[in-house]
Parts: C-alpha cells; sequence; structure tokens
C-alpha cells in the first residue's frame, strides 16, 4: 500500500512536468486544437537539426575518447601502481570543483593550438567534455572494478598466455561491461545537456540551439527538450534492464561453473 502511495506521488511529481511540455509543444499558438509542426522542425529545421547531429556526435566521441583513456588507466593503476590510485582519483574529480567558466578561460589558449591544428569544428568540444564527463565515468568504473577480483583474473590470464591487451579486451571488460556502460550513458547525458562551454567557445550544439529556438520558437524549444530528456530517460531505463539481467544471469552462470 505505501509502496503502490509513493509510486503514484513519484509519478506524478516526474511525470506531470513532461505532461507538460509535450502539452505545451503541440499546442496550436495561433489557432485551437494540436499541432506536430514542433516535433517536425526537430528534422525540418535545419540549423537544429545539425546540432542534434553534432551533440550526437560529440558524445559517441566523448564516450570513445574517455573509455579508450580511463580504462587502461585505472587498470593498471590496480594493478601496477597501486601507490598512484588517490592522485588518478584527484585528478578524475576536480573537474567538479571548477566552474566551467573558469574552465572555458583557462583551456583559451591551448584551444588556439588545437583550431590551428584541427580547424573551428564543433566537434573539437571533445576534448573539454572529455574532461568534463571523468568524475562521473570514474565513479562507475570505480565501483564495477571494486566488485571483482582484478589481480587474481589478470594473474590467471597471464598464467595462461594472454597479452595485456587479451587481457583487458577479454577478460577485464566482461566483467565491468556494467560500469563501463553506466559510464558511457552518464557521459552521452551530460555532453546532450552541456551548454555554458560549447556557448561561451562560440559553438551551436544541441543546448545552445534550444537556448536560440526559444526567443522565436517556444513549442520547438521546448519539444526539443523533451526529446532530449527522452532520450536520457531511454539510456538509464537501457541501462537499468542490462545491469539487471547481469545480475539475474551471474548466481546462474555461478552454478554453471561449480
Amino acid at each position: 500500500m505505501v509502496r503502490g502511495a509513493l509510486w503514484v506521488i513519484f509519478g506524478l511529481f516526474f511525470g506531470f512536468p513532461l505532461y507538460a511540455m509535450a502539452d505545451f509543444s503541440t499546442r496550436n499558438l495561433l489557432g485551437s486544437g494540436r499541432t506536430g509542426q514542433a516535433w517536425a522542425n526537430l528534422v525540418t529545421d535545419e540549423a537544429l537539426y545539425r546540432a542534434i547531429v553534432v551533440s550526437l556526435l560529440l558524445a559517441v566521441f566523448t564516450v570513445a575518447a574517455m573509455l579508450v583513456l580511463l580504462v587502461p588507466t585505472m587498470i593498471w593503476v590496480r594493478l601496477r601502481a597501486p601507490w598512484a590510485r588517490g592522485m588518478v582519483e584527484f585528478l578524475c574529480l576536480l573537474p567538479l570543483t571548477i566552474p566551467a567558466l573558469v574552465i572555458v578561460v583557462g583551456l583559451r589558449n591551448v584551444y588556439l593550438w588545437v583550431v590551428y591544428f584541427l580547424g573551428e569544428s564543433p566537434l573539437t568540444l571533445t576534448f573539454v567534455y572529455v574532461v568534463i564527463v571523468l568524475p562521473f565515468a570514474y565513479r562507475a568504473l570505480d565501483a564495477a572494478l571494486s566488485a571483482i577480483d582484478l589481480q587474481t583474473l589478470s594473474e590467471a590470464a597471464r598464467s595462461l598466455g594472454a597479452g595485456w591487451t587479451t587481457t583487458i579486451l577479454r577478460v577485464v571488460v566482461p566483467n565491468i561491461w556494467s560500469g563501463i556502460l553506466s559510464a558511457a550513458f552518464i557521459s552521452i547525458a551530460v555532453v546532450l545537456g552541456e551548454y555554458t562551454i560549447a556557448s561561451l567557445s562560440g559553438y551551436e550544439t544541441l543546448q545552445v540551439q534550444i537556448v536560440l529556438i526559444g526567443k522565436s520558437n517556444g513549442p520547438t524549444s521546448v519539444a526539443a527538450s523533451l526529446a532530449t530528456l527522452l532520450f536520457g530517460f531511454v539510456l538509464l531505463l537501457a541501462l537499468s534492464l542490462v545491469t539487471r539481467g547481469r545480475r539475474h544471469r551471474a548466481p546462474h552462470d555461478a552454478g554453471v561453473t561449480l
């Protein structure tokens, strides 16, 4: 009874704003009735469509760069340099304490060289976004690595003749897959919701374009915001289903192994 009441309360608390956004985005401001023009603008509006593509590419590149940088580093630190674990944790969590404005100002001189070599593409924001998502990705990966006996797994793989690349990709990664998915999905949500750095850097990402459109076309802006929220919800739901499935399979797999 209490659980059902709490579900209803939380459902209304989180669902009513989404309903209000959907209602406003489909409302015909010039007359009565409903219209799907605001949602159609997500594809037909060239600037908004380009901003969506840019943000999705930034999310993909950020996740790829973050995993390539962080996963081998954390595994190596745990196996070969445990004394450096505190330093790595400090460096990864440091972006949480630095405001976005300070990050932009601090990286301005560095980005002059980035623009010089790579051009003025908004995809160069990948380097900044990797730094921004490090705190969230580190916590997810750290929890996954702490849940396994990394030393035993790596020694067993090495004793069977596996190299370090094989050990990481075929032994360690499958055992921390839920942590990798958590880090990836959280990073995607952070990138898709980031506004300050892109705006101050002069690039038109999804959030920047939503703000610009909101000054002249409110329903389209709300529709884009709602689509972003629903996309993040789908990612978190997929993460929950995947991790739940792995938890249910783990006891069965352990029984088969025994």
